[in-house]
């Protein structure tokens, strides 16, 4: 026969094997470790070989056959294997079955609870069969019954609706236990009178078996009973749950970090994970690593999502983890966290710095306090400004100011220290993140903000740049920390705190300080080749002193600050305060975007309908009176102080009917309609019927001040109007008209008498003001006049037009020897200069137009 048939029968070769791996089971203590680990990774090829030689027996078997199944027997020898007895498979199946209920549990699952609970009944009528009742099932009925009934109480409390599929699970389950738990009714009373005591034997009793396992970072357990904050267990391979030591924290840190920015990575898995590692962190080294981790991965989280913004649990729990980072780096003053340090590459063992030595740890604070203000910003930006919801989030920037003045005494320590460079332009960025925070508010508010900050940090802690117990006030501390970065700063950060400071001036009624300060610094030349932001804040401070001249009774001042911004009509748009979509705009979706992303909260608006009313109010005080003189003197020239207060009044005078004044512009309109008709009573009621004056501080001084402004300038526009039709006017009969004292009124008459605005004479033997006639022109001489000024500007139009026309080509109207010509300016010799000819002299003649009557008229 041949060799190949001489494996015989298949049925022979199973027995043999089964006896083989008797022999083997016995063997199995005396293998070494090693070869137990490599033929493990070997058996699943094993059984794969053997199963396809299973069935070939009947027709003969090969030689490569015989060969794959010597090789299993062969494998099978060595194969670690750990038998258990039919009692512990099904106490193991009893123990599955458990915790998937204590899981459907813990998540209010009835369905699944109602399901498990049949198939552990199944279960255990086996194990009863044969010996006692397990205690863990004693211990399951129980507690399920005592949390079925907590249900059932919150249920009728709750106002929440209960789905449908839990409800039915619940009813069933009120049936199955009620007849289940009265067939042991006398365990469950046992184990409810001593419950330690009651599963202490079946404790002692068990015996684990004892496996070795590999030696690894993460340590795994039966106990599937350890479980997190929400009361679910961290399973690992197995089903087992993963216990974290700290001899793991730098490795699974390490695969944390590997992971970011990847597709399908769950930020919110590893914020669990590094939530667990801070726990279990015994060394300052760990807590820093897992910390710094932990807050960048939070901030990772709303990246990762759809979500606009950071939410308030997250950013309340990074807030509070750069707190305990702070104070962990301010009690090991031997570590420090700077940018650019070198990683940390061995996962086993921490860095042992020596003595005297810092130890670097690649982070930045500075980057996530500024993060941290970022994220509040943004979330400040996109919930309703009119809700409690804002209010509450509103209140957290307490606690950012506090860590942000915390992080900057780190940065000022670490200065100190003189061991690490570079430090300075992250001290700049700490000191601007803090008076970003208090420049726009009231001194009231920010002495609260700076006092609760201090209490919260420890005595020992104090600033250089503001020391505690240094400061003398508000205005002081704003000066000082502008100072600051003036010295140590440069470009962007030293303009910023510039703006920041004027505008705090300007908000505390320092106008002149203000003003002064913002021309010193000839930013309003430079101010477009800064960034968007800082454009931003320049146009809110040009505002802000525009309101504060207004508020000094500055009105000329005023509107002339405030002409830049309000006369633009994108006032909304320029204070980023909202954007403004036109119909044919060719604005792009990510610049709209980006034009969102600058918006400002809106505790930080500045109310625009009181800066409309500012502005409308002071260009009424000033345009009207100029109206009046222009109508009753033709031969001055006309000038328009505000275009867009002329253009509502233009339009408010075409009007058929006008109600009632219904908003502030019908109030200023109809206010000047009466103070051009020398109502001065009835503009001043108008006016002083806003509503809006409520908002400003001291609003009766600000209602009086405009009564005394409108009384004057009523005064001016009636001498306007009425000044060719009185040869002599007393100044006691203007008194009694305009409710000014005779003194005042003979100030206000000589002022315009000195500026040349009123052609009259102050009598003051008899108290009467003279008036000089002039010579009255007629109706077509005032015609005449106003033509030739249009002339005038046509022809200088026209000039400017040639001579941009002509940039560049200088010599193109040179003649000979380069006189006469139109090479420039100084070339010309005058309007009438002689024009010469290529070939020579040119004589006058052909058509040339002299100008006629009028021509003769300007050139004379």
């Amino acid at each position: 026969m041949s060799r190949f048939f001489a494996a015989g029968d298949s049925s022979s070769e199973s027995s043999s094997s089964d006896e083989e791996e008797l022999y083997s089971d016995q063997e199995t203590e005396q293998k070494p470790e090693e070869e137990s680990e490599e033929e493990s990774e070997q058996e699943d090829e094993d059984e794969d070989s053997s199963s396809s030689s299973s069935d070939d027996g009947k027709a003969g078997v090969s030689k490569f056959l015989r060969d794959a199944e010597s090789s299993e027997e062969s494998d099978d020898e060595e194969k670690v294997t750990v038998v258990k007895s039919a009692k512990d498979k099904r106490l193991e199946e009893l123990e599955g079955v458990v915790k998937l209920i204590d899981n459907a549990r813990r998540i209010n699952d009835w369905g699944s609870i109602s399901t498990e609970f049949d198939k552990l009944n199944r279960q255990v009528i086996k194990l009863a069969a044969q010996e006692k009742l397990p205690k863990i099932y004693v211990k399951t009925i129980s507690d399920l019954e005592d949390f079925m009934n907590d249900t059932i109480a919150m249920q009728k409390v709750s106002t929440k609706k209960v789905s449908s599929t839990n409800a039915r699970g619940l009813n069933a389950m009120k049936q199955k236990i009620k007849r289940n738990n009265r067939d042991y009714a006398t365990e469950i009373e046992k184990y409810r009178a001593d419950k330690e005591e009651y599963m202490m034997s079946e404790e002692e009793e068990e015996v684990q078996p004892v496996e070795k396992v590999k030696k690894s970072k993460v340590a795994y357990t039966d106990n599937i009973d350890i479980a997190d904050d929400e009361g679910f267990s961290t399973v690992g391979r197995g089903g087992k749950a993963l216990q974290y030591t700290p001899e793991s924290i730098l490795k699974n840190l390490r695969s944390i970090a590997e992971s970011r920015g990847k597709k399908n990575t769950d930020r919110a898995e590893q914020i669990r994970i590094m939530e667990k590692l801070h726990e279990v962190a015994t060394t300052p080294y760990q807590s820093i690593r897992v910390l710094i981790a932990l807050i960048n991965t939070r901030f990772d989280l709303t990246t990762s999502t759809t979500a606009t913004y950071m939410s308030q649990e997250q950013w309340k729990m990074a807030d509070h983890e750069y707190g305990q980072l702070l104070e962990i780096l301010e009690v090991n003053r031997n570590m420090v966290v700077v940018e650019g340090a070198e990683e940390w590459e061995d996962d086993e063992k921490p860095p042992q710095p020596a003595a005297g030595e810092l130890l670097k740890i690649p982070g930045s604070t500075i980057s996530i306090a500024e993060r941290l203000d970022d994220e509040l910003t943004r979330s400040l930006q996109h919930i309703d400004p009119h809700t409690a919801e804002y209010i509450e989030r509103l209140s957290d920037e307490q606690n950012l100011y506090t860590n942000t003045l915390r992080g900057l005494l780190y940065i000022e320590h670490l200065q100190a220290g003189g061991k690490l460079d570079n430090l300075q332009e992250g001290a700049n960025r700490m000191v601007m993140r803090r008076l970003e925070h208090i420049y726009f508010k009231p001194s009231q508010v920010v002495t609260i903000l700076e006092e609760t900050a201090w209490k919260a940090i420890p005595t020992k802690l104090d600033s250089q740049i503001t020391p505690r117990n240094g400061a003398k006030g508000i205005a002081s501390l704003v000066q000082t920390l502008s100072t600051y970065l003036f010295k140590n700063s440069a470009d962007i950060i030293r303009a910023r705190a510039y703006l920041c400071q004027v505008y705090y001036f300007a908000l505390h009624d320092q106008y002149y300080r203000a003003r002064d300060m913002l021309l010193m610094s000839h930013l309003q030349e430079t101010i477009g080749n800064f960034n968007v932001n800082t454009q931003i804040l320049f146009n809110r401070t040009l505002v802000q002193v525009g309101l504060c001249a207004f508020r000094a009774n500055l009105v000329y001042e005023a509107q002339n600050t405030l002409q830049e911004i309000c006369g633009s009509g994108r006032q909304k748009e320029l204070l980023a305060q909202g954007v403004m979509i036109q119909r044919y705009s060719q604005v792009t979706p990510e610049q709209e975007k980006l034009e969102r992303q600058r918006q400002l909260p809106f505790h930080m608006h500045i109310n625009l309908e009181l800066l409309e009313c500012v502005y409308l109010t002071c260009s009424m005080l000033l345009e009207v009176p100029l109206l009046a003189q222009t109508g009753s003197s033709p031969e001055i020239k006309k000038r328009i102080i505000s275009k867009t207060y002329r253009r509502l009044l233009e339009y408010h005078e075409r009007q058929i009917f006008t109600g009632p004044p219904e908003n502030t512009r019908d109030h200023v309109m109809q206010a000047s309609r009466a103070l051009a008709a020398g109502e001065w009573k009835k503009a001043a009621e108008l006016i002083n019927s806003i509503k809006i004056w409520e908002l400003m501080a001291d609003s009766e001084k600000i209602k009086k001040m405009l009564s005394e402004q409108i009384q004057e300038e009523g005064l001016r526009t009636y001498l306007f109007t009425y000044a060719p039709f009185y040869d002599t006017l007393s100044v006691s009969t203007l008194a009694s008209m305009f409710d000014l004292t005779e003194r005042k009124i003979a100030a206000i008459v000589s002022k315009m008498i000195s500026h040349e605005e009123l052609a009259a004479a102050l009598d003051q033997v008899n108290s009467a003001i003279i008036f000089r006639k002039g010579v009255e022109l007629s109706r077509l001489q005032s015609l005449a006049l106003t033509l030739s000024d249009k002339a005038s500007g046509l022809i200088e139009a026209n000039e400017r037009t040639l001579e941009q026309r002509t940039q560049g080509t200088a010599n193109a109207f040179e003649r000979q020897g380069g006189h006469g010509g139109r090479g420039g300016r100084g070339g010309r010799g005058g309007r009438g200069g002689q024009r010469t000819d290529r070939g020579g002299s040119r004589t006058r003649g052909g058509q040339q137009f002299g100008g006629g009557a009028l021509g003769g008229a300007i050139k004379a």
